[in-house]
């Protein structure tokens, strides 16, 4: 598409675009809230109904798992029922794995704790894949600011999220539901709220109108140059895989390693206050890389997030028995997954051609997350074996696969 296409009679492409990512971002900001406030709990839940620390691991997993699983099937129903079916699908899936989560608990049945997980990551799924519709109608020179308003979003319901975790335990507790279960309340509520914002307020689809407006260049007497450049673009998702290897594995052991650094009252304040900072150093500075991406280039930012990842991981290293460190060592893990996410999804969807963009951006995610899934299992193995330190070692792996990978790429210019 070019920066400025003709638009059809009636739309204004630049108020439509505003008001997508308006509509986008709030959506994201319930959607936060609802995976935020149950991502924490993830994997004590799974501690506690496996009764085995080493299968914690197994929640992360699960979620991203799901994720992973219907991060294409969601991506072939946008390209054909446009973005708005795609993310109220996911809304409905999580609202039934928020249900089966809950049973679980209640039941103490592990395999249905994990059922309920995976499909709450399909829910996340659709999270994710938001973040790629902000980009349907964006011009070049702010795709990158466009996509990285409606990541920031999800700062709001993150950072909000994990902190209801002690009054959902209140909450929970006097109503009768299963232990750790009551923040579960609020992400019922909040996917609720998400899907009536898609289904009834994001209009027209973004994916939808800009199909129509490739078809009208196409016919017309001068047809903008679609280029492909799938180097580009497979960098693009090994950058964004890695990272979020990295990013998972260690986020998902840290509530388990804080169970034992901590006193056994004050778990659940330490673990969803870290968890908090955490989700805003993954979203809170987005527009910041959005518009350095777009200022100096994508693959110099993914770089910049790889640095912030090996300053997570040496901090977590080092200062491995201080929660203090702990918490300084997921903000920095979150901040280098924000630059990397930001700027190689932004790099994805320009080198690709918008009849492929659905299907790359689907198969991104799907890559991303059953990366992350399997990071997530070796996680808790590792961390039985060797420690959090030890984990946190072992996670320089794939930081140092992006390096090398931006190296045979290093002539590109984007």
């Amino acid at each position: 598409m070019p920066d400025t296409p003709a638009a059809p009679a009636g739309v204004d492409l630049v108020t439509t675009q505003r008001r997508t990512v308006r509509v986008l971002a709030a959506g994201q900001v319930l959607s936060g809230v609802a995976f935020g406030s149950t991502l924490s709990l993830g994997a004590l839940l799974a501690a506690d109904l496996s009764g085995e620390e080493s299968l914690s691991g197994f929640a992360t997993a699960a979620v991203t798992l799901g994720a992973a699983l219907t991060a294409i099937p969601l991506a072939r129903l946008a390209s054909r029922r446009g973005r708005r079916r795609a993310l109220t699908t996911g809304n409905v899936a999580a609202l039934t794995g928020i249900a089966l989560v809950v049973t679980a608990a209640g039941a103490r049945s592990f395999p249905l704790l994990l059922a309920g997980i995976a499909l709450i990551g399909a829910g996340n799924a659709a999270t994710l894949h938001s973040r790629f519709a902000a980009t349907d109608l964006a011009t070049t020179a702010r795709r990158g600011r466009d996509l990285a308003t409606v990541v920031w979003a999800t700062t709001v319901g993150g950072v909000v999220g994990p902190l209801l975790l002690a009054p959902g335990e209140l909450l929970g507790a006097s109503i009768g539901m299963p232990r750790l279960t009551g923040a579960y309340l609020f992400s019922l509520l909040a996917q609720a709220g998400a899907f009536a914002l898609y289904a009834l307020v994001l209009r027209p689809d973004p994916l939808l109108l800009a199909q129509r407006l490739a078809r009208d260049e196409t016919s017309a007497a001068t047809p903008t140059v679609d280029v492909d450049r799938p180097e580009l673009a497979r960098f693009a998702v090994l950058a964004v895989a890695s990272s979020h290897v990295t990013m998972a594995a260690v986020m998902a052991m840290t509530p388990v390693h804080l169970s034992h650094i901590v006193a056994p009252d004050a778990v659940t304040l330490a673990v969803g206050t870290t968890i908090a900072l955490h989700v805003f150093g993954m979203y809170g500075l987005s527009p910041v890389f959005g518009v350095l991406a777009d200022r100096v280039g994508r693959i110099a930012v993914i770089l910049l997030g790889q640095l912030l990842l090996a300053g997570a991981l040496v901090t977590a290293a080092v200062f491995t028995d201080a929660q203090a460190g702990v918490l300084v060592a997921l903000v920095l893990l979150g901040l280098g997954w924000s630059a990397a996410t930001v700027a190689g999804s932004a790099l994805l969807t320009e080198a690709t051609p918008l009849a492929s963009r659905p299907r790359r951006q689907g198969r991104s995610d799907t890559i991303m997350t059953a990366s992350a899934a399997v990071g997530s299992v070796l996680a808790g193995v590792i961390l039985g074996e060797f420690g959090y330190a030890g984990l946190a070692l072992w996670a320089f792996v794939p930081v140092a696969v992006v390096c090398l990978g931006a190296g045979a790429v290093r002539a590109t210019r984007v």
